[in-house]
């Protein structure tokens, strides 16, 4: 079984689904998963986990993204960017400048409403679903948190504006768009999307479908796949000793003993947990007052 994550470039056309399910052609592995949905006029990067690397997909959904948008002002529609029917126009009369500062009253935490056109559910069906059907519901604004909003070149001609944009998970760049739109009162829809960065993996060390299937069939698709434990650098290593490597392999608590002494464990801290053999196999935490390190994932391979 294929274990690891791939840093892969979905390109416009594609649902994040069809990248799982392409590569599960490829590879002729089930267990894949993706780690954050990009719109089918999306392109950029879509960290996918291959086998034991799935039990990590809902932590990297929580790091944080970075984006490179196209604004267009002057219009409103109903999926809040181009592909949309346009339901109101609007004269655009906002200079470049006024077009900065409103961008950057956005940076930090901001109550965004989702779109309508989304994959979040109301009632156990997808907002997307009720939207195609000509229905719209009440939904609730979420905090989201801009870490850093910074206009590029604006056309204004067209009336377009380049954003780079990096956010925190949930939030949606085509309401950003929209509600920056709203705060000029000329409305906005977005014209394109990239998604630069998922993290510290970016764009321009992601790789196409095309190019992994082609490794793949050399044999070589070992040299995309990021380890596991190679995504969490902040918790420090232990190993365990020979005789305690059945306790691990059970997911057992391991005492203080059990591990290749090194310094002594802090409570709460979170440790990768390799065998004997050198190869990881888990996240464990010190529990300073029972004096045992607790599982808290296990990725044990085939």
């Amino acid at each position: 079984m294929i274990n690891g994550v791939i840093n892969v470039y979905k390109e416009k056309g594609y649902t994040s689904h069809d990248v799982v399910a392409k590569l599960r052609g490829i590879t002729h592995q089930k267990k894949i998963g993706h780690t954050g949905t990009l719109d089918p006029q999306a392109e950029g990067v879509l960290l996918v986990c291959f086998g034991a690397a799935t039990r990590i997909c809902d932590q990297i959904e929580d790091w944080h993204k970075s984006y490179h948008a196209e604004c267009r002002f002057g219009l409103c529609t109903d999926t809040q960017d181009l592909t949309g029917q346009v339901l109101e126009t609007h004269e655009v009369t906002c200079s470049e400048e006024e077009i900065r500062d409103a961008a950057a009253s956005f940076q930090g935490p901001y109550e965004q409403v989702p779109p309508m056109y989304s994959a979040l559910k109301v009632g156990g069906k997808r907002l997307y679903e009720l939207a195609r059907q000509g229905k719209s519901v009440e939904r609730k604004a979420r905090c989201v948190c801009i870490d850093e909003i910074r206009v590029g070149s604006y056309d204004p001609d067209e009336h377009v504006a380049e954003l780079d944009v990096t956010c925190s998970k949930g939030t949606y760049i085509r309401t950003l768009c929209e509600d920056l739109g709203k705060r000029l009162g000329c409305g906005a829809a977005m014209q394109s999307l990239v998604r630069t960065a998922v993290g510290a993996f970016t764009a321009d060390r992601a790789v196409k479908l095309d190019q992994i299937d082609e490794m793949f069939r050399r044999g070589e698709l070992n040299s995309l796949l990021i380890p596991v434990d190679s995504l969490f650098p902040e918790m420090p290593a232990i190993s365990v000793t020979e005789r305690a490597a059945r306790l691990l392999a059970n997911g057992n608590p391991l005492a203080d003993s059990d591990v290749v002494p090194g310094s002594a464990p802090e409570d709460g801290l979170r440790y990768r947990v390799y065998g004997s053999d050198g190869r990881f196999q888990a996240i464990y935490a010190w529990d300073a007052g029972r004096k045992l390190f607790y599982p808290h994932k296990m990725f044990l391979t085939d």
